[in-house]
């Protein structure tokens, strides 16, 4: 259990230029605004220059350049001393590959299954492709390997008593056993016995597989010894070495020798094109420089974490955040391990929950990170009744009628076509072993297999199932794969029944023995992946009918939501998941929640906002090149300008040029086309520099700034006192307007925060109205909830009660109201300009529960039945404590 109950995160993101120390001078503002957690993102040593800290390279230390052991403990003992605890990011998923900061993964490369950690990475040591067998792909070349050698971009170097192979900023390590050429050159060469006797001893280290520990233990004493002889003897006579270092020589200004070396290493140097198609580990995503862990292996657990168990246990840290669950072999059991080993620490996960999915109730956690919350809150002040005029208008500038479902299909079956497509490949070799021993399906050909696996794969509408390695499927798992069947034999019915049915066994834990088993594991983890590339990152980017609605766990063709659905969620989580966080800003949302809240305002003017962008197109028409950019790109713009303005055209290209590489239908990162972002770029700045266009957008953006603003102040309050505990990203206790990042990780300000909530202390709400620009209502906000969850702290924990209050009145839908723990009442305005469109609250009127409340924004009493304008009257939102 957490040493500090739970009230409120503030997630920072640490970096060389955000470190320990800068997070440690914010605490004592964190602590006056009324955090509880300091949630910091992971600490663990990480590549070098990491800015995020998900690339761990080594779980033993603390990143250095944060500050390092010291750093992380003066960082705690600040925290401490402010009644704080600290909520740490953990990704026990994968690590980064980094070459020699690494130390696990350089000795796999040097020493493949041999390796002592060979088992710790999620390698294919056996796939298909005969050349990659015992080998692991190395996809760091900017050309085919073969040109590149010939170029003499690659070189053998010495260090000490070892050997790398360095390609510009690269180095990989040569094995041991393979030096036993070159030293008996060097040795023929210096007429050495004792040169000769390393060149054999070298070349007799054991050739030890994977699973043979004895043979790996043997093998890793031995080369260091050798190792160590080199070396002295290097040293010691100066003309060895130069007979060694002249042999090195011969063998980098032949190719043929250099490239018959490089054979026989335990890796194979190729064109980092060839990852997508070729990788034979599993990775994060399509990152192949972020190796998957076996995390499922108790060794691996244990090396993996044994210092933030560490960290837990001595008290320095609260919580603990998952990243990325849904890639782990066994999420469950890995959760069940967690908890053990903590004692029962709080533990959210990064799990993304499609619409009408919940986090499994058996699950040994206290939530999820907040993706859930985000996009029912946000539903609350989209429109549904303007979805009509929305197609309409996006079916007329991008020229496509499609709708988001056939969008997501197409865009998951182009990742699985490219950068997916090695991942796809392991999994058809696995569902051929599986065929193979069973009669009735060894006939089928790769070429089926490899279909049906991307056709249901693609059918997936959440990111996986959660079938344990010697468990059964649930009710919840089984409907998932009976409605992507379904999908798929509705969309393809020319495909074979029996395959399918095959398919679904194995799914479901129905089909036994273990290739079954490993496809499904395998199979589970893949569409994850999927999901995340092809709906996240790239769907996302090609359907832009309305982007408020494009966020993690969202669904853009769900049209707004409604206040019963967002009573519904809440009341389950004030049943089920007290503790989850509640997020409406996170590192990697697509978008601030003041963009989205200000975006929403467009489903309430759809006419004015089609005129308006009828006009810019119109306007700027003699900005395109050869008809371009596109007009779905155009649209995009145009959503993005309107929502962060002012957005400086630095941000707008950076953020377009993202965009159009993350769509991939003109241009993409791994296929840049430089005429199509020369076109869009220039389209961008010369509309940016465009006197009357931005003079026009500017005066539009300004009219719905207000009831943006008022959109964001509501959703910020109904977050500080849902079910759950709020989390705060850095900055946006006031206004942040940023986009996807890297735009969401620029500096912030901490000094300014601070002026900002000195203001706020000081302030009545018509004060903060008045600065309303510098985001002083928002910070008020924030203050002065958090300031009521400190106080009535049992109305806002597990146990507390939710109780959904109904307004009454013509007017009455616009308002969501309810009640916590009988003595804090929330009432917040929704859908506002049509409110106002209707003459404002009227006859509205919200019975209040007998006693005399106060609002803690105004300090003004209120009792019984109270109209809502008199509620709402001196400020946007309401947050009533009884007396």
């Amino acid at each position: 259990m957490p040493t500090v109950a739970p009230r409120c995160t503030y997630r920072v993101q640490l970096s060389p230029s955000f470190p320990f120390a800068a997070a440690e001078a914010m605490v004592p503002y964190l602590a006056e605004l009324g955090v509880s957690h300091l949630y910091c993102s992971p600490i663990l040593q990480a590549a070098p220059g990491s800015q995020h800290g998900y690339d761990v390279v080594d779980h033993s230390q603390i990143n250095e350049e944060l500050g390092g052991r010291a750093g992380f403990e003066g960082l705690c003992r600040t925290v401490a001393a402010h009644g704080m605890g600290i909520l740490l990011d953990i990704v026990p998923n994968h690590m980064a590959t980094a070459g020699r900061a690494n130390a696990w993964w350089w000795d796999v490369l040097e020493n493949g299954p041999a390796s002592r950690y060979a088992s710790h990475f999620d390698i294919d040591w056996n796939p298909p492709e005969e050349k990659l067998r015992q080998r692991v792909l190395v996809p760091v070349l900017g050309d085919h390997y073969g040109r590149v050698l010939e170029a003499g971009e690659l070189r053998l170097c010495r260090q000490g008593g070892s050997f790398v192979v360095a390609y510009h900023d690269h180095e990989v390590p040569v094995s041991p056993r393979t030096l036993d050429e070159l030293l008996a050159d060097a040795a023929r060469k210096a007429g050495s016995d004792e040169l000769a006797s390393l060149a054999d001893a070298f070349g007799r280290l054991p050739h030890a597989s994977e699973t043979d520990r004895r043979s790996v233990a043997e093998r890793h004493r031995d080369k260091e010894i050798l190792r160590g002889r080199l070396e002295e003897l290097c040293a010691t006579r100066p003309d060895l070495a130069e007979a060694v270092d002249a042999a090195i020589e011969r063998v980098n200004v032949d190719p043929d020798r250099l490239d018959a070396m490089l054979q026989r290493q335990n890796y194979r140097l190729a064109f980092w094109k060839v990852a997508g198609q070729e990788l034979d580990y599993r990775r994060f995503f399509d990152i192949h420089n972020l190796v998957g862990l076996r995390t499922e292996d108790p060794a691996v657990f244990s090396d993996t974490h044994r210092l933030v168990l560490d960290l837990v246990a001595e008290g320095r840290v609260d919580g603990l955040r998952v990243d990325h669950p849904d890639g782990l072999a066994d999420p469950e059991g890995y959760l069940d391990r967690v908890q053990r080993e903590t004692g029962g620490a709080w533990l959210v996960v990064e799990k993304i929950l499609g619409h009408d999915e919940d986090l499994r109730g058996w699950w040994p956690a206290d939530g999820t990170t907040g993706y859930d919350y985000l996009n029912e809150v946000e539903g609350l002040f989209v429109d549904p009744s303007a979805e009509g005029e929305f197609d309409a208008l996006y079916t007329a500038v991008a020229d496509d009628p499609s709708s988001f479902e056939s969008v997501a299909l197409t865009s998951k079956l182009d990742v699985m076509y490219t950068t997916l497509a090695a991942d796809v490949e392991r999994l058809t070799a696995l569902f051929v072993d599986a065929c193979e021993w069973n009669r009735r399906y060894r006939d089928y050909t790769r070429v089926e297999l490899r279909h049906a696996l991307r056709e249901l794969l693609a059918a997936l509408d959440v990111y996986r199932t959660y079938v344990r390695p010697a468990g059964a499927a649930t009710d919840e798992d089984r409907r998932v794969v009976t409605r992507a069947l379904d999908r798929v034999r509705q969309r393809r019915p020319d495909m074979d029944q029996d395959l399918l049915e095959l398919l679904e066994n194995i799914l479901l834990g129905r089909a036994r023995g273990p290739a079954p088993a490993q496809l499904r594991q395998r199979f589970q983890q893949v569409s994850a992946a999927v999901m995340a590339k092809g709906v996240e990152d790239t769907a996302f980017y090609r359907y832009s009918r309305f982007v408020a609605l494009n966020e993690v766990g969202g669904d853009p063709g769900r049209f707004g939501g409604s206040v019963e659905g967002f009573h519904r969620r809440n009341l389950r989580a004030a049943e089920a998941w007290p503790r989850t966080l509640l997020a409406t800003s996170t590192h990697d949302t697509k978008r601030s929640e003041d963009v989205r809240a200000r975006l929403a305002v467009l489903s309430e003017i759809p006419a004015e906002w089609t005129a308006a962008v009828a006009r810019w197109r119109a306007h700027n028409g003699r900005h395109r090149r050869n008809g371009l950019p596109d007009g779905r790109a155009e649209y995009l713009l145009y959503q993005a300008l309107v929502g962060a303005h002012p957005l400086p055209v630095d941000r707008a290209w950076a953020y377009m040029e993202k965009a159009a590489r993350e769509a991939k239908i003109h241009t993409s990162w791994t296929e840049p086309d430089p005429a199509y972002e020369e076109s869009l770029r220039c389209f961008v700045h010369n509309a940016c520099a465009d006197d009357e266009f931005t003079a026009d957008l500017a005066g539009f953006a300004e009219r719905i700034a207000g009831p943006g603003r008022t959109n964001s102040l509501a959703q910020t309050v109904l977050k500080l006192t849902s079910p759950g505990v709020p989390d705060i990203y850095r900055g946006n206790e006031s206004w942040d307007l940023s986009l996807v990042d890297p735009d969401n990780r620029r500096p912030i300000d901490p000094d300014g925060l601070k002026a900002l909530l000195d203001a706020a202390v000081q302030s009545g709400p018509e004060e903060a109205l008045a600065r309303a620009a510098a985001g002083l209502p928002k910070m008020l906000v924030v203050h002065r909830a958090l300031e009521v969850r400190r106080q009535l702290a049992d109305c806002f924990g597990p146990g507390s009660s939710y109780l959904p209050l109904v307004a009454e009145g013509a007017a009455a839908p616009h308002l969501v109201s309810y009640a916590r723990g009988g003595r804090v009442i929330v009432a917040v305005p929704r859908l506002v300009v049509g409110l106002e469109r209707r003459g404002g609250w009227h006859d509205a009127r919200l019975d209040l529960p007998p006693g005399d409340w106060v609002d803690r924004m105004t300090g003004d009493h209120h009792a019984g039945v109270t109209g809502v304008g008199q509620l709402l009257g001196r400020f946007p939102v309401a947050l009533l404590v009884k007396q």
